[in-house]
């Protein structure tokens, strides 16, 4: 499963909101010597007072972060962890697996597909700009892995996407050795 262009769909006052509630919930009353709600300020600076240029025009990004920006990284890890805990909490409660990096999410389910997908159709519904694009097999990539279901024992091996062509710089190439 994957959220696509997460970072640039979470909505930011809620963003912030979620990051001082995530710092809370794991016993920060301050971060460095700084209270909360000066974090909070701060995370605010950095993710409003982003600007581009596009075309001769300068836009300013209000919904997500920039692209790139190890702060944007975070804050989507961050909003995703509150966004999952519903799913997490089911899949805990079935002994289910369940692992995300970033906005990638992988799970196990020993149920009926009907019920799978009941649960994944109503987590497209827990926000607004939070979809799941997921697929349903025995044999699923997960990042740069195929995990594969062989009468209940899970398997890997590594894979490629189909887009990605292996080059191999040729020795007299001009590249640093």
């Amino acid at each position: 499963m994957s959220t696509p262009v997460l970072y640039i769909l979470f909505p930011q006052e809620e963003a912030l909101n979620i990051l001082v509630e995530f710092l809370h919930v794991h016993g920060y009353t301050k971060v460095k010597g700084f209270p909360l709600e000066t974090i909070r300020l701060l995370a605010s600076i950095v993710l409003k007072e982003n600007v581009f240029v596009y075309g001769k025009k300068i836009y300013q990004q209000v919904l997500g972060g920039a692209m790139g920006s190890s702060f944007t990284l975070t804050l989507a890890n961050i909003f995703m962890w509150k966004w999952q805990k519903e799913l997490v909490r089911r899949q805990d409660m079935t002994c289910e697996y369940y692992g995300r990096y970033i906005d990638d999410v992988f799970m196990t389910w020993n149920k009926s597909e009907n019920a799978l997908k009941q649960i994944l159709e109503n987590a497209n519904s827990w926000h607004p700009n939070i979809k799941l694009e997921y697929k349903i097999g025995k044999s699923l990539p997960f990042l740069d892995i195929l995990l594969t279901n062989i009468n209940g024992t899970l398997s890997t091996s590594v894979y490629h996407k189909p887009a990605a062509e292996p080059y191999v710089v040729p020795f007299i190439s001009d590249h640093p050795r």
